[in-house]
């Protein structure tokens, strides 16, 4: 089933069950060892916006980010990430554990002063 749905969410026409569970460990330990985790793609304009509130409100605090479309493993990951999240466009982000959302949500919550919450926990 996971594999029909890596090739389902990317187009892939087979990936194995080894790059699917590798994809699935990096994205986990990425999102459970940064505060700020962005997944992102460095041609869209959403991903710029978000990185850029990141950058102008949070300055203190490093934001790490992947950009799926510069990785071999970029398809794999948007795939694990849209089972996880059920959202399969970038900027998929994460603060401190807590799936965020994507540009809009963050954008959202920034308003709302969620975000800063989030981030200062």
């Amino acid at each position: 089933m996971l594999s029909s749905l890596f090739r389902f969410f990317t187009g892939a026409s087979s990936a194995s069950q080894a790059d699917i569970m590798a994809a699935k460990e990096l994205v986990e330990t990425a999102i459970k060892d940064n505060k700020i985790m962005i997944f992102s793609k460095s041609y869209c304009p959403y991903c710029k916006r978000a990185k850029a509130l990141f950058a102008k409100q949070f300055p203190e605090e490093k934001a790490t980010v992947f950009e799926l479309d510069e990785r071999e493993d970029g398809a794999a990951i948007q795939g694990y990430l849209a089972e996880k999240t059920g959202q399969r466009t970038v900027p998929n982000i994460f603060v401190n554990t807590k799936h965020v959302g994507g540009n809009d949500d963050t954008q959202a919550a920034f308003k709302t002063g969620e975000l800063t919450k989030l981030v200062k926990a």
